[in-house]
């Protein structure tokens, strides 16, 4: 990048609206009031009583949206650390239904999560390292410049103890921050200090009988009914995961953690104990959860959700990580409807990239979705026509996508554009599995035969050499005429009445048996004008509603 033009990327991003901006400003001003000599640490968090998912992706992606837009504002003149924290100490609450052999686990509720057997096999010693080393083969495979940290190691080995004795010494100031929060009962019994049973291993939430902060220990009762002395050092108690949460923070000097909605409400609570603790608390970013396509939150207990390795199956991580970007702070739908239109976004914003300003750059997703080096946009063929090519042709394979994509735009192969060749397979995946079985072909009424019949000698009066114009405006042509079919608000090029869209619903649902697609001119010309007339006479003679 030359001189002027990094002076003009630090001036717009100073500017810049883009989320990703207006937190990393959040920072800068953080350092003014309290300068570090240490990197600036961005931290995720992450419960391993299950496989990583999809929120898993999104907090560690937008994350480092955040994290790069800092190093972009500061010049990258302050070092970072981007830390993903595994609470794997925490007691085994549920036995997951997803795992070999349910049952033979019951034993080991309560138990911190490393203490509970794998049982996947193979080399991991128990439940927790195998999901902390699922969740670093999930974080590389997208390439993450990240560090991982284990709770169970933080706490066995020391990192925490001096937070620990801290919290001892000010157990009186955390119980006020936590009492008013509970009920009646729980308020009874309720301590930040979870023991370790030294009888059985399992996680106690019991009542503390002594804290002694000079000692530097809790007494409680044991499972076996006899009182214990246990140093609050040393992994032998964990926090309740409220103080957990604030004890962290103020244990690592955290600078930024971004969490759910369902978090908000606590996290006064998480700051509060980080205070008390000594540390100040980070900068937050709060970010709705993902809905059904219902409108219903998304449960992993439900299986109502859009796991990672379905969108991935249908799209590249491109377009997930674009979904992500884009309006956090809203609540979205995920499912699988949503992926044709992520991926097509992700390519038109790419198109823009290069003919913007550094101001509107920065505003755009990619920038942000490839830490400000997007690659060169080469994309001739939209998601949203390769599926319905593939409908179409009933595509089983994508090498049947390849013959139209070639009459479509001469010249382009596999080789000299592997990402349309990666989008081909998506599309055809995505058909078979998605689009095909639900699929409803109908008949034409006695107005939508006559328009298709037209349509037909339409498309037979081209010239052979007909470009994609030509033949939309074929498909114009027929719909003008056609009361059914006229837009009164909008004018034609002769004055009168323009073409609605029911003209193009219609085709759509009587030649694919989808309700809306890519402009119809382009689908013909990428699918060829004799197959389309094919088409419209498998549509009048009824074969494709019958097969249907």
């Amino acid at each position: 990048m030359t001189v002027p033009d990094a002076f003009a990327l630090v001036e717009s991003a100073l500017a810049s609206t883009a989320w990703p901006f207006e937190e990393a400003r959040k920072i800068v001003e953080r350092l003014k009031r309290k300068p570090k000599d240490g990197p600036v640490l961005f931290e995720t968090g992450y419960g391993p009583s299950g496989l990583p998912h999809i929120g898993t992706f999104g907090e560690v992606a937008r994350t480092t949206m955040v994290r790069h837009a800092f190093r972009t504002l500061t010049e990258d003149r302050i070092p970072t650390r981007l830390l993903c924290f595994s609470d794997d100490m925490d007691g085994m609450r549920k036995v997951p239904e997803n795992v070999p052999d349910p049952a033979a686990l019951t034993p080991y509720l309560q138990m911190p999560l490393t203490s509970v057997p794998n049982p996947f096999g193979g080399d991991y010693p128990s439940f927790g390292h195998h999901n902390n080393a699922m969740l670093r083969r999930f974080l590389d495979t997208f390439g993450f410049d990240y560090e991982f940290a284990s709770a169970t190691d933080y706490y066995t080995s020391g990192k925490l103890d001096a937070v620990l004795l801290r919290a001892a010494e000010r157990y009186d100031a955390i119980m006020e921050v936590m009492l008013p929060t509970l009920g009646e009962e729980r308020r009874a019994t309720y301590s930040p200090f979870l023991p370790i049973s030294p009888v059985s291993g399992r996680v106690l939430y019991v009542p503390l009988k002594e804290v002694n902060a000079k000692d530097g220990t809790i007494t409680f009762t044991d499972e076996d009914g006899v009182d214990k002395t246990l140093p609050v050092t040393g992994g032998k108690v964990k926090l309740q995961w409220k103080p957990d949460f604030g004890a962290r923070w103020a244990a690592l000097d955290a600078d930024f953690e971004m969490f759910g909605k369902d978090h908000q409400t606590n996290a006064p609570i998480y700051d509060r104990i980080c205070e008390i603790l000594g540390g100040v608390a980070p900068e937050h970013f709060v970010y709705e959860l993902f809905l059904d396509e219902n409108g219903q939150k998304i449960s992993k207990s439900k299986g109502n959700g859009l796991t990672i390795d379905e969108w991935l199956t249908y799209a590249s991580p491109e377009s997930l990580a674009l979904y992500m970007f884009q309006s956090p702070r809203s609540a979205k739908k995920l499912h699988f409807d949503v992926i044709p239109k992520a991926v097509d976004e992700y390519y038109n914003f790419l198109a823009r990239y290069e003919a913007q300003d550094w101001k509107t750059r920065l505003g755009n997703p990619v920038w942000h979705i490839h830490s400000g080096k997007p690659p060169a946009n080469d994309m001739p063929v939209s998601f949203g026509l390769l599926l319905k090519l593939a409908s179409a042709a009933n595509a089983e394979d994508k090498a049947v996508l390849w013959r139209m994509i070639r009459r479509y735009a001469p010249g382009v192969t596999a080789e000299t554009h592997p990402d349309l060749d990666r989008l081909a397979g998506y599309a055809v995946r995505y058909f078979i599995d998605r689009v095909k079985p639900r699929r409803a072909f109908r008949l034409a009424d006695e107005v939508e035969a006559d328009a298709l019949a037209k349509l037909d000698s339409g498309l037979a009066a081209l010239p052979a050499d007909a470009d994609t114009a030509a033949i939309q405006d074929v498909v114009l042509d027929v719909a003008r005429p056609i009361e059914r079919y006229q837009d009164k608000k909008r004018k034609g090029p002769d004055g009168g009445p323009g073409v609605s869209f029911a003209w193009f619903s219609a085709l759509y649902e009587l030649l694919l048996g989808e309700k809306e697609g890519p402009r119809f001119g382009t689908f013909v010309a990428a699918y060829g004008v004799d197959e389309t007339r094919a088409l419209i006479r498998r549509a009048l003679a009824g074969e494709l509603a019958q097969a249907a």
